[in-house]
């Protein structure tokens, strides 16, 4: 629920710093938003992330759709 919450509050902060820039529609909350509540929540529970070696990421990058 923490990050249901956070992701509301996060929104609403979104829409009032871009009032009149945006128009009647319903929006996707930015990828950089989204991003940033899943790095908030997984420091709340002690989880960090490990950075990817170049090896790493040439193997992730070699995958093709379907193999």
């Amino acid at each position: 629920m923490s990050m249901s919450f956070c992701n509301q509050a996060m929104a609403c902060e979104y829409l009032v710093k871009n009032k009149g820039k945006l128009g009647s529609k319903v929006y996707k909350l930015p990828t950089e938003i989204d991003d940033e509540i899943a790095e908030l929540q997984l420091e709340a529970m002690g989880i960090k992330i490990d950075t990817m070696t170049p090896e790493q990421k040439k193997y992730s990058g070699s995958w093709q759709e379907g193999t």
